[in-house]
């Protein structure tokens, strides 16, 4: 059954860099009992090697510590980078595919990027845990984004997490419910928010966050502001979106102008045709890499987490967004959407769009865009398949 939306929450916007990993570590730092971490991406790196100093610092102090990564996109952790943090007392796990090898993915993955602590404090969003997504040798981290909350909603995460884990490993649980519930009680009442967990695995029969995009898309009445790094919409959320902007609501979409998927980009590249040609609104974010996944709808329903726009968050992979049903936030993130469009994005215009788009590049976009859909489509009919 779909998590609801729940009250007794506090909540705030974390940016990528400084901002995010600095709390990430305050939080590893302050937990007590019980820390689960979920990402797609563990690096290696001095970002990851930091993070993971702490997860063992906290496990020699006595917190049950749960590292939880995909087993292809974070391979680089077998060998010695593991075997440190099991001796500290890290519980470590890999998400393992059907089948991979050292080039070679088939199967879902461990696309969620969640971090709970003590069943009370979180962050979800989009940011793996890697030099990429920090600012570190003078380099500018690549824009993400994740919401931070305190209170019951980190319970229900904490919940998804022991079950996760709790598939092939023992697990102890040591948060005691009552004590969530009078920390949830203590949050001010004017600082609650209504917040909701959303989950994606097709395997599991869960489509909440895809669902989450379709009510936006169908319902609203004014304004759709999409961030999405990989944004390839299959062809119910295309309708729903030509039909959004056919009865006047206002649809901008802010995508990546430098991408580290290159294939990916192009083939997004070839989907502007038909976006302009419906009036959305297509900006590019001009900075750094954009891999941010963050939407809102008549600045009241919000929703942030690892989802991209496209059939492999529909139907590969393991996705989690948290909602957010609140005017007041959903006014802030507009206006925060907003003023990255008008500071660090270029707008795509039908005037820029045809004059930078030959007839070679055209064609290679559509080639690109043929190529993913095709992949798209493998994807999507083997689990669909196995459903």
């Amino acid at each position: 059954m779909a998590e609801q939306y729940t009250s007794r929450n506090r909540i705030s916007l974390v940016h990528s860099g400084e901002d995010y990993f600095s709390l990430l570590l305050r939080l590893i730092d302050k937990a007590k009992l019980t820390i689960h971490l979920q990402t797609y991406i563990y690096e290696n790196d001095k970002t990851g090697r930091e993070v993971g100093e702490a997860l063992k610092s906290a496990a020699q102090r006595g917190v049950s510590v749960y590292l939880h990564v995909d087993g292809y996109a974070s391979q680089k952790l077998r060998g010695e980078f593991r075997h440190d943090l099991e001796k500290a007392g890290v519980h470590f796990k890999f998400f393992e595919p059907l089948l991979n090898s050292r080039h070679f993915y088939f199967g879902r993955r461990l696309h969620q990027k969640v971090v709970v602590v003590d069943g009370i404090y979180s962050l979800v969003g989009g940011l793996n845990i890697g030099d990429r997504y920090n600012d570190v040798r003078g380099k500018k981290a690549w824009y993400d984004v994740a919401l931070y909350a305190e209170g019951e909603v980190s319970y229900h995460l904490h919940l998804i997490c022991n079950r996760m884990w709790r598939r092939r490993r023992k697990l102890r649980d040591r948060i005691r419910k009552e004590v969530v519930e009078e920390f949830s009680n203590s949050i001010a009442k004017d600082e609650r928010q209504m917040v909701r967990v959303r989950q994606n695995d097709w395997v599991k029969r869960k489509s909440e966050v895809w669902n989450t995009y379709r009510l936006l898309f169908a319902h609203a009445n004014k304004t759709i502001i999409i961030m999405s790094s990989y944004f390839l919409p299959g062809r119910t959320y295309r309708k729903l979106l030509s039909r959004a902007s056919a009865r006047g609501v206002k649809v901008k979409v802010i995508l990546a102008g430098k991408s580290d998927v290159i294939l990916s980009k192009n083939a997004e590249r070839y989907l502007y045709d038909w976006l302009l040609r419906k009036n959305i609104e297509i900006y590019e974010y001009q900075k750094t890499v954009l891999h941010a996944k963050m939407s809102v709808a008549d600045e009241e329903i919000v929703t942030i987490g690892s989802f991209n726009v496209n059939n492999i968050s529909a139907y590969a992979s393991l996705e989690l967004n948290l909602d957010i049903k609140s005017p007041a936030f959903g006014s802030y993130i507009r206006q925060v959407m907003n003023e990255i469009i008008s500071k660090d994005c270029q707008q795509i215009t039908r005037e820029n769009y045809i004059s930078s788009a030959n007839f070679f590049r055209r064609l290679w976009q559509k080639t690109s865009y043929l190529v993913v859909n095709w992949l798209l489509t493998l994807f999507t009919f083997y689990f669909k398949q196995e459903d």
